[in-house]
This record gives C-alpha cells, structure tokens and sequence, in this order.
C-alpha cells in the first residue's frame, strides 16, 4: 500500500518512513503543502498521513482544498494539537482519523490499516486501459487477464501515466512519482524502470516524447516505434 507523509519535520518524517517501511508500506514523504500537491497530481496514493504545522500552508486550508478539488484519499491528520476543537475542525474539514503527537508507530500502522479496510468495504479502482487491467487497491496488474509481476516501482511508474491519459509527464515528475522527493536516483534508474515496463506490458506503453518527457501508450505487444515530436497545437 503507498502511502503520501506530508510533514516538514524532517527527523518525525524519517522515523515514520522507516516504521512503515518495516511493516511493508510503501511511503512517499512531501516536507510542504506545494509537494504533496505535486505528488497527488501524478502518483496513486491509498492514504496519506498530512501534518497540519506545514511551513507553506496551514494543513487544515491544504485538506479542504483537496476535498474541494474531489481528493477521495482517505486523510490521517497528525499534530500536536491536542484540544477536542482542534480535532473537530479536522475532522470537519475532511481527515478520516486524527492522532496527536508523541505516538507509537504500532499504533500509527494500526490506524492506517484500520483506514484501509474501511475503504475496501465500500470502494474499488479498477483502472482498464485496453487489455490490461491495473488494481491499485490490490496493487495487481492483468494483461488479457493473465496476472503480470510488476514491482513496487513499476506499480508506482506505470499509476503515474495511467492517471494521466494523454498528458506528457517530465522525467522529473515521473522520477517524483516513482522515488519521492527524497530519495537519491541514479541517472539512468527511469530507463531501467521504462524498459521493464515495456517489455511485460507491450513496447508502445510508454511512449517517449523528444524533448519533452513520457505519456501513456497502447498497451499489448506491437512494434517497438520511434519517439513522439512534440507538435505545436
């Protein structure tokens, strides 16, 4: 499961990426509002984890404008404001769960899965893109209905274009979607995730537009075809 930490604290983030981590979540960590936007608008998430002490907006004014925008991801609010209308007004503005810092981990992972299974017992996400089917709930990809192994970073890769039909993705933002905002990549890391895709999913699935980056393609074998010109429209 892939989760989006919004906190600017840097030592609390690194604690709580590396307990989640150890219990087999996937975690993206954004240190502003400005981040986590980015992050949203390229990558799939099943939860997030959202500070409301946040250096660049007030995290309560950031949840309502993403509720405002459609964000269905369930909202975990950590802080440590710990009056009662303080967890009210998070509530309010659209947080599914409220914990005030200092926390234990456990209970932190307990909370998230508890989140989890209250979203799978009302909603799925199935997303079919001509014979492949992805599930990012299950994190399961299906070609002509026959399960394909992909890895946490093909998975996170492969969500980033298929939440953005017909758009050209940077490699940066690509890079942002597949690794975070922290982690260290190596130069040549993106075209070995490109190729992997490519040669389980069809050659065409991704699509390599000269000059300007990546966009979603046609699924399925094909031949292997020359990158894309950018066009002006």
């Amino acid at each position: 499961m892939q989760v989006l930490l919004t906190e600017d604290n840097a030592l609390i983030a690194s604690g709580i990426v590396a307990g989640l981590q150890a219990q087999g979540f996937g975690v993206a960590h954004a240190a502003t509002a400005a981040q986590a936007d980015a992050l949203l608008r390229t990558a799939h998430f099943d939860l997030m984890i959202l500070d409301l002490g946040l250096p660049d907006e007030d995290g309560l004014h950031f949840l309502r404008r993403l509720r405002r925008r459609g964000l269905e991801l369930p909202v975990l609010v950590l802080t440590a404001r710990d009056a009662v209308a303080e967890r009210v007004s998070g509530l309010q503005a659209g947080a599914d769960d409220y914990l005030v810092k200092p926390f234990d981990l456990r209970e932190l992972a307990a909370r998230l899965h508890a989140l989890l299974r209250r979203v799978a017992g009302r909603t799925t996400h199935l997303i079919e893109h001509g014979p492949l089917s992805y599930d990012p709930a299950a994190c399961s990809a299906s070609m002509a209905g026959e399960p394909v192994d992909l890895s946490r970073r093909e998975q996170a890769l492969l969500q980033a274009l298929l939440q953005n039909p017909g758009r050209v993705l940077s490699a940066e933002q690509l890079k942002d979607a597949v690794y975070g905002l922290d982690d260290e990549v190596e130069s040549n890391a993106l075209n070995v995730h490109i190729h992997h895709l490519r040669r389980k999913l069809g050659n065409g699935i991704v699509e390599t537009v000269r000059g300007l980056g990546y966009r979603l393609g046609p699924a399925g074998p094909g031949p292997v075809t020359e990158p894309a010109r950018a066009t002006d429209t």
